[in-house]
């Protein structure tokens, strides 16, 4: 093959790799409806992600249990979780960490809200939530109205706690 022939497959390849990765979509954006899901909360109930029909929705992925900086962005919510319930808002942690992990994390700070073990990472997949120097889980959290529309992403650094009183203000909770 002459050079010229090489370079024209090069630029081929890479003028198709271009338009494929430019045209997928795998991250979930402002506007989108929130994918469906199935997955078991902390005591090994199936919960769908139509059971928050008609309610406001605050899914936040967290990289494992009773870490640092996820203890204190649980326990935020905790401690924040009146101000969203009574403003029919629903909080939901995601990990890939397992259901046993999951109960004892609950236990341990009396959190209220619901975890759910995504060990298969299917659900982190379908809202588009990677890894972190591709070893553990970004911390991503999404605000969803009543209606299924992603309002707002939190990513790229967030802070654990402060991001909670950011939720806040965008749902409009006082």
């Amino acid at each position: 093959m002459t050079a010229t022939i090489k370079l024209l497959l090069v630029l081929a390849v890479i003028t198709l790799l271009f338009f494929t990765f430019k045209t997928k979509k795998d991250k979930l954006a402002v506007g989108d409806k929130m994918p469906s899901f199935k997955l078991q909360n902390q005591n090994g109930k199936w919960i769908y992600s139509n059971s928050f029909n008609g309610k406001s929705l605050v899914v936040y992925f967290y990289p494992k249990d009773d870490t640092p900086g996820c203890t204190k962005e649980a326990c935020s919510f905790r401690d924040n979780y009146e101000r969203f319930t009574a403003n029919n808002v629903a909080v939901v942690g995601i990990s890939a960490d397992d259901i046993a992990s999951h109960k004892a994390f609950v236990a341990k700070y009396n959190l209220p809200f619901t975890l759910l073990a995504d060990t298969d990472r299917k659900a982190h997949k379908t809202f588009g939530v990677g890894k972190a120097l591709g070893m553990f889980t970004s911390r991503i959290t999404f605000i969803i109205n009543d209606k299924g529309i992603v309002l707002r992403i939190f990513k790229d650094n967030i802070n654990a706690e402060k991001h909670i009183e950011e939720a806040l203000k965008i749902l409009k909770i006082k």
